[in-house]
């Protein structure tokens, strides 16, 4: 399982503490085969976060677990201008000597700039300080609009929302696009429609996301599906275009998806459901054919299981999310300030 470091250096903004647990969590949790070991470590000295919401923490590791770490993530932090400690240049020296990704988010591509490490490369900061950067570091190409950066195994963002962009990013990396899209999805995406609308239960696992490992046997046959939802398609179909019985098909697909074949089916419908909710102005019946869920009122059933809400609620609420997102919303922060 891949070790992630976050080194918490005091006075790390306290959602940027918390945002590589939220996403790389959120990864896991909706894709069963998609697997972290985070752990936050903290430097001496280290006393609490920043502003606003001050906390303190207490964490079960220290800069030797760097050493062990496949990734090490640099938050931000209040004294981000200071030189790092000796013992902290030395083990990010050695991560990157190793084949380690690092990962800075913020102000925290300072304290990776001060090691040298990114020297004759490109990197980005928090917006309000790309100047300050690129006077500091000359030798560094400074992206002025804080957009995720990647450089060999070095990988920097403004840190807008905690870094999350830059998170999803390794998650590309590490388990594919479309595992990257469905955690974002599920990040940003969490809703629940009126009480009296929800099942006791609430949302089932069908809310999670459809899944194939890169490389699977299964990726013809699961593309076949994603081109033919619109049509009916029985268990026998999916057997004879994978080339198997029916028991060895469901065998391969519980081994590698953890679901059913009819499961899985029923999860992609329900993703593609979600993004023509997303993208296009299609009314509800349409979606319904589209997807071969039938009816509107059985793509309301299974829509309604599988995320808490409907799909009516879902499509105004992604609208409204797009339009707290926009980069012009992005760019304006309290005191000018994108941390």
């Amino acid at each position: 399982m891949p070790v992630i470091a976050v080194l918490a250096l005091d006075g790390i903004p306290g959602h940027q503490l918390t945002a590589p647990g939220l996403v790389f969590g959120t990864a896991a949790r909706h894709h069963p085969p998609v697997a972290y070991d985070l752990r936050i470590c903290t430097a001496p000295g280290f006393t609490a976060t920043g502003e606003p919401g001050c906390f303190r923490v207490e964490a079960p590791w220290d800069p030797a677990v760097l050493k062990e770490a496949d990734t090490v993530l640099i938050p931000g932090h209040a004294a981000f201008r200071d030189e790092p400690a000796p013992e902290i240049v030395a083990a990010l020296r050695g991560v990157a000597a190793r084949g380690g990704r690092i990962g800075a988010v913020g102000t925290g591509t300072f304290t990776l700039a001060a090691t040298g490490l990114l020297d004759g490369r490109r990197a980005a900061t928090a917006r309000r300080y790309t100047r300050e950067l690129a006077r500091r570091h000359p030798r560094i190409e400074v992206d002025p609009e804080g957009e995720v950066v990647a450089d060999g195994g070095f990988h920097s963002a403004a840190g807008v929302l905690g870094g999350v962009d830059l998170y999803l990013d390794l998650i590309t990396l590490d388990y594919g696009l479309g595992v990257a899209i469905e955690t974002e999805r599920q990040l940003f995406l969490q809703l629940h429609a009126p009480a009296e609308d929800v099942d006791a239960d609430g949302p089932d696992d069908a809310a999670h996301s459809a899944y194939t490992p890169p490389g699977s046997s299964l990726e013809p046959t699961t593309a076949w599906l994603a081109a033919n939802l619109h049509h009916p398609i029985a268990l026998a179909d999916i057997a004879g275009r994978a080339g198997l019985g029916v028991r060895s098909l469901t065998r391969r697909f519980r081994a590698e998806t953890g679901l059913s074949p009819l499961q899985y089916l029923l999860r992609i419908r329900i993703q593609r459901a979600q993004w023509l909710l997303e993208r296009t102005e299609d009314p509800v019946e349409r979606i319904a054919a589209q997807t071969g869920l039938g009816t509107p009122a059985n793509l309301r059933a299974h829509f309604l299981r599988a995320t808490g809400t409907t799909p009516s609620v879902y499509r105004a609420a992604f609208r409204s999310l797009v339009a707290d997102f926009t980069p012009s919303q992005q760019s304006q922060h309290p005191n000018g300030n994108p941390e």
